[in-house]
């Protein structure tokens, strides 16, 4: 049930996108005094920001929203509108600061679970590919992690794999049960066709994050010969139907130079991509290939064409390392988002796979108190310096520890491996980062 500011919120938001669609950009600043009114937190300084955006036409921010209108269909803008920016950004986030008080542990702002552990592809490195093929989360569980999130004041679901999209009927049934939340997928976009897009289409809280590695030499180098060519396929159905989608890179020591450059960023753009979101290749799993680790000097490049990018390009570009100063270091363990794998197992991240408990046993808000999960909010952020945020990569003998005194065991379920075996293959590339991150923070904050 919605709470009564929730109700409000959603009303006056509703009012506000009438008014916005019968002229957007001129409108804009309407919105954005409309958005003050109902705000719980003081957001004063980023509406200021908004309102700056909005009064200058050339800024990118400025044409990423009028990408907004003009590419994406109605219902799809209108549920972003309100599940994404009041139902999981004002009114949930007023309802997560409150639980944490409450319970004394991490709330997430987001959930991320894996309805499958099967997928149609086996890409090189892929540490889904260290999971078991034959388990599933069963719909009662998928709707129970969802239901006390809600509860709890999350909006926001996430989901990866495997690859979610061969349950397809039933993680739509999911955005249509529960039409107050924004989802979004990770695929691998195989699998998306008109059928499928006509549905979100009409459903439009449902959002792609599509898994690219470059051009077609390097995505089929990872991901098979012809996926290349199936996922512009994909991005073209995506965009013909106005549903959101941006996407989803791995950046490694073969594909940086091409994944980080201004060409590849603009073809993504053009083919409809309203985000995009990098990551750094991790050697999970004893048949993991260190030699795909991005080299210190590949990953600082990233950190500076990132910053580019965002101030330069007309689509929201994130890293999911490398913004750790943004963030105030490890967004995992609860603290902004948790995983929850195909068996069930909870876990903090989704490249941590160690967990002391099972969705299937347990409430949401007693995996949210397990040991592991408590180990992390005791000790975020993991490094002074938050360009090096994360305990796996970044701080290895942090994530030994954790797992260790927490008594969390390994949930990889046809390759497990002790945290000591993992973090071996990581504390290489840790001392390799250290003298870089630190010399970029210091620049940073002098």
């Amino acid at each position: 049930m919605k709470s009564a500011k929730q109700l409000i919120s959603t009303a006056v938001m509703n009012e506000a996108y009438q008014y916005m669609t019968k002229d957007p950009m001129r409108n804009l600043p309407k919105l954005i005094d409309w958005a003050d009114k109902i705000m719980k937190f003081n957001f004063r300084e980023a509406t200021q920001t908004f309102r700056e955006i909005a009064g200058d036409p050339a800024n990118n921010w400025n044409q990423l929203i009028a990408r907004y209108f003009n590419e994406l269909n109605p219902i799809t803008q209108k549920k972003f509108l309100i599940n994404f920016m009041v139902n999981a950004g004002m009114v949930g986030n007023a309802i997560i600061e409150e639980n944490k008080k409450k319970y004394d542990c991490n709330v997430p702002w987001a959930i991320l679970f894996d309805p499958t552990a099967a997928c149609n592809l086996k890409c090189t490195g892929c540490w889904a590919a260290e999971y078991g093929k034959g388990i599933s989360l069963d719909y009662p569980t998928m709707q129970k992690i969802i239901r006390q999130g809600k509860e709890l004041g999350i909006y926001m679901y996430i989901l990866s794999g495997g690859e979610p999209t061969v349950r397809k009927d039933e993680i739509l049934r999911l955005a249509e049960e529960n039409s107050d939340c924004m989802f979004l997928s990770f695929t691998n976009a195989t699998l998306i066709d008109e059928a499928l897009a006509s549905k979100v289409g009409r459903l439009g809280n449902f959002a792609f994050a599509v898994s690219v590695e470059g051009y077609e030499e390097e995505t089929d180098m990872r991901r098979g010969k012809g996926t290349y060519q199936k996922v512009m396929d994909a991005m073209d159905i995506l965009q013909k139907h106005g549903i959101i989608f941006g996407f989803s890179t791995c950046y490694h020591s073969k594909n940086t130079e091409t994944v980080g450059s201004e060409e590849w960023v603009d073809a993504m753009v053009a083919k409809g991509c309203k985000f995009g979101w990098y990551f750094t290749y991790i050697p999970i799993g004893k048949d993991a290939v260190p030699e795909l680790i991005a080299t210190p000097e590949q990953r600082e490049f990233m950190y500076h064409q990132v910053r580019k990018f965002r101030t330069t390009k007309p689509c929201f570009i994130m890293d999911f390392w490398n913004d750790g100063e943004y963030v105030q270091g490890c967004i995992a363990g609860g603290r902004n988002y948790l995983h929850i794998n195909a068996g069930g197992d909870v876990e903090p991240c989704a490249f941590i796979h160690y967990s002391n408990v099972n969705i299937k046993d347990v409430d949401l808000i007693d995996a949210l108190r397990s040991p592991l999960f408590m180990e992390y909010k005791k000790r975020q952020p993991f490094n002074e310096n938050h360009m090096r945020p994360c305990p796996m990569f970044d701080n290895p003998e942090i994530l030994r520890e954790m797992v260790n005194k927490s008594g969390a065991h390994s949930t990889q379920f046809e390759d497990s491996e002790t945290v000591e075996e993992l973090t071996t293959k990581t504390i290489p590339a840790a001392k390799k980062w250290k003298p870089i991150a630190d010399r970029l923070w210091k620049a940073s904050h002098e």
